[in-house]
């Protein structure tokens, strides 16, 4: 398992880059049904997560803290936020750390198991099952020759039923910070294409609330 996760940190600049990390903006677009969206994702590290989505004319949104997470939809005829659902927020507050979750996992209190190998889109890749410390596991699929996230996969609780939910990575590159990331990120929904990635930059936490 080491092995897997110490080259999986040092494609991604090695650990003591990763732990310098400590705000994340990406600026992004999608088209899903013939509509487009514009996404902005915003993280502070272990402060929060905030994700805008401008849909025809609505300003939508997604964000959790540490206490708390919400969702404010009037795309879909909402016209007060609501509070996430229990199991929602528990895979939310993970997304909370942005050195990911495989930086300092022991010290972080999750569990990483080698499952084997498998083939996504071709290419052989290391399947790691991940469980986080609140009890939410997710499988993490590494590619064998660029050890790079190609693919997370999980369960997730949609009204009541639980889905397999999976999400591709792609379109690796270094923003101008010297970090890399997926510049192409794939769900159910569609792709998002992420024009910009800015790091380190100030971030009003009050965003978050």
């Amino acid at each position: 398992v080491d092995e897997v996760v110490d080259k999986y940190i040092a494609a991604l600049g090695g650990k003591e880059k990763l732990m310098s990390l400590k705000t994340i903006k990406m600026e992004g677009s999608m088209s899903t049904q013939g509509v487009d969206l514009t996404i902005v994702n915003t993280r502070s590290h272990m402060v929060g997560t905030r994700m805008d989505i401008e849909v025809m004319g609505t300003q939508n949104y997604q964000v959790a803290n540490p206490t708390k997470g919400s969702s404010f939809w009037p795309v879909r005829g909402m016209d007060a936020p609501e509070e996430m659902p229990a199991e929602q927020f528990k895979s939310a507050v993970n997304q909370l750390d942005v050195q990911g979750a495989l930086c300092n996992y022991k010290e972080k209190g999750t569990t990483v198991e080698l499952v084997g190998k498998e083939t996504v889109d071709g290419a052989e890749t290391n399947k790691l099952k991940i469980t986080y410390k609140n009890g939410v596991v997710i499988n993490y699929f590494i590619d064998t020759k660029t050890n790079r996230l190609v693919k997370t996969a999980g369960t997730m609780n949609v009204n009541g039923q639980d889905m397999e939910v999976s999400t591709g990575y792609g379109d690796y590159k270094q923003n101008a910070d010297g970090y890399w990331f997926a510049y192409s990120v794939t769900n159910m929904q569609g792709t998002i294409t992420y024009e910009k990635i800015s790091t380190n930059i100030p971030v009003d936490e009050s965003i978050f609330k």
